[in-house]
Order: structure tokens, then C-alpha cells, then sequence
């Protein structure tokens, strides 16, 4: 029988002496489940599970660009798109588009991740030309104020104007599956590479969520696991890959619970790991909230949660939100 550990992660004060750190943070673990796609899960002690696989959850991550991962980091959500689900259209300007960068860096954001094309549900394909012509101004204007930039791409050639213009992260929510060629720019510039699960494209995941899965979060994990190998055969260091399970990116509200609730799988594959829920469609429906822009206390509570099982990083809009939810974790859990 082939396991899965998840380590179980506690963040109680009272930490025993057999208890590990999850990725060097503030959550511990001294029990890890067992996960199988041919037997029950199961509940099993540190012992049990294999050198390799422990030092892959416990290690701390190497920073992100220059942010030390020992503590959560808040990632800005700048979309220079007309039609991005929440808030197309209004930083499609270099102006406000600055100003907004500003601003949520004035709040508390760690780092900006500028996106040219929009992946929501049915987006349509923005040519190579037209998605760097709304990026690279942008990034090129923030170079030398000691803004941590990410680009959004799913596009070598974008990836590469981006990287020249000033961008320090490449961030691919098609985990090379739409442009595997964006694995050499990382490799070749040594920028960090953002790896995202989805399936199909934005016009059809949706459609196909559905049927995609036999177990969900065994298969994301497989798939992340193949786009590391993938991403490394090209010459990209493990230590620089974070991985994003692709929050309603071609899953169903079930699926999207199912790998929230066990996100701490994922540290087995060794990597940090990135939160993007930030607004989506599945809070409303839960939250009943209909309108995007008022998702923010919902999107902070799954925030917390995904903190709370060892998360590094969260994609989000609503920044000052964010971070006083999470400087108030931090306080409750004694990491001032």
C-alpha cells in the first residue's frame, strides 16, 4: 500500500517533546495520516514514517526572493486586466495601477503579484503581445523601490519580458502545462517558481471538474509532485518551487473543501506552499455573499485556517484585512 502522509498539525502551546515543526513555522505535528487510494486513512506516529519524507515536512523553506518563510507573508492580488472576476478594469492604467501597488504594500502586503490575463472561468486567451504590453510597464515602474514583484503568467515569452523589466517570481497557475518552456526562463534567471494545480483551460475546467478526479487531493498532489519533476528536469531547484493546489481552478465547492480541510498534505512534497481563495465563487455561495468585493472576512477566515496547518503564503486582495486577521493570530499563538 503506497502512503500519502499529512502530517496533523496542533498549534497548542503545550508541545510535546516528540513534536516537529511543519516547515520550521509555528505549527507542530507528532501524528501524521496516512492517506491511500486502496485502504481507509489511518492515523499513525512520527516513527512510522520515513526519514526522507519527515525532513521534506519539518525543513524550513528557503526564502521566497528574499522573504523568509518562518512566518506567513501576505501576496497582493494586482490585476491589470479588464476582466478579471473581482476587480477587472480598474488597475488596467500604469497610474492606478501603481498607486494600488503602493497602497497595498502601505498595508502590509510582503510581496505584489501582477497578472496581465485573466484565468477566472471562461476567460478567453490574451495574446503573447497584449499581456506584456499590460505587464511590463507596470513592473518595469516598480523596479528599484524594494517591492517584491511576481508576474502571472502562463507564457514563456511573458515570463521573459517580465523577468527583464524588474520581476523577481514567476507564478504559473497551468503548472507548465500550457507553456512548459516557462520552466527554462525560471531556471535560466534563478526566479522562484510558482506552481499551480488546475486542469483543462479557464473556458472549460469547470465543465470538466466533475469527472477530473477519482480522489481529489491525492490527484492534485500527484499532479503538483509531476510539475515539481517536470520543473526540476529543466533545471529549477526544489528549494525555489511553491506550490498552489488550485483553489476553484476546475473543482467542484466539495473538491475545493476536501483539499482545504487536508492542505498539510502537501508539505510531504517539500515544498512552501501558497494559499489562493482570495474573493472566489464558493466563498459567496458559503458565505452568502453575492457581491466579490465584500468576500473579504470570508476569505481571511480560510486564511487562518490554512495557517493554521502550515501555509507560508496567501494570494489576496483585501490586504489590510488580512493582515490585522493574521497579526492577531500570530499574537494568539505567542509569535509576535
Amino acid at each position: 500500500m503506497t502512503c500519502y502522509w499529512r502530517p496533523i498539525p496542533s498549534l497548542d502551546p503545550a508541545r510535546p517533546k516528540a513534536g516537529l515543526s511543519i516547515a520550521g513555522g509555528a505549527a507542530w505535528f507528532d501524528r501524521v495520516e496516512c492517506l491511500s487510494r486502496t485502504a481507509p486513512p489511518r492515523i499513525v506516529p512520527v516513527t512510522d514514517v520515513p526519514e526522507k519524507t519527515l525532513h521534506n515536512i519539518s525543513a524550513l523553506r528557503a526564502d521566497l526572493a528574499g522573504l523568509s518563510l518562518d512566518k506567513p507573508r501576505l501576496m497582493g492580488i494586482l490585476n491589470t486586466t479588464p476582466d478579471s472576476f473581482s476587480d477587472g478594469g480598474r488597475f488596467g492604467g500604469l497610474k492606478t495601477a501603481l498607486a494600488h501597488a503602493h497602497q497595498m504594500v502601505a498595508e502590509g502586503a510582503d510581496l505584489i503579484d501582477i497578472g496581465g490575463e485573466s484565468t477566472r472561468p471562461g476567460a478567453d486567451d490574451v495574446a503573447v503581445q497584449e499581456e506584456i504590453a499590460r505587464t511590463a510597464p507596470v513592473i518595469e515602474a516598480l523596479r528599484g523601490t524594494g517591492i517584491v514583484i511576481s508576474l502571472d503568467t502562463r507564457k514563456a515569452a511573458v515570463a521573459e519580458a517580465g523577468m527583464a523589466a524588474g520581476a523577481a517570481i514567476l507564478n504559473d497557475v497551468s503548472g507548465l502545462r500550457f507553456d512548459p518552456r516557462l520552466a527554462d526562463v525560471a531556471a535560466d534567471t534563478g526566479a522562484p517558481l510558482i506552481l499551480m494545480h488546475s486542469i483543462a483551460t479557464p473556458q472549460t475546467m469547470q465543465a470538466a471538474a466533475e469527472t477530473a478526479y477519482g480522489d481529489v487531493l491525492l490527484d492534485v498532489y500527484d499532479g503538483l509532485n509531476a510539475a515539481i519533476a517536470q520543473a526540476e528536469a529543466a533545471g529549477v531547484r526544489r528549494d525555489k518551487i511553491v506550490v498552489d493546489p488550485g483553489i476553484g481552478f476546475g473543482k467542484t465547492q466539495a473538491q475545493n473543501l476536501a483539499l482545504i480541510q487536508r492542505i498539510s498534505l502537501f508539505h510531504s512534497l517539500g515544498c512552501a506552499i501558497l494559499l489562493g481563495v482570495s474573493r472566489k465563487g464558493f466563498i459567496g455561495t458559503l458565505g452568502a455573499e453575492p457581491q466579490a468585493d465584500r468576500r473579504g472576512p470570508g476569505s481571511a477566515g480560510l486564511g487562518l485556517w490554512a495557517l493554521s496547518q502550515g501555509v507560508q503564503v496567501l494570494r489576496v486582495h483585501d490586504i489590510d484585512l488580512h493582515r490585522q486577521a493574521v497579526a492577531l493570530w500570530r499574537a494568539a499563538h505567542n509569535k509576535l
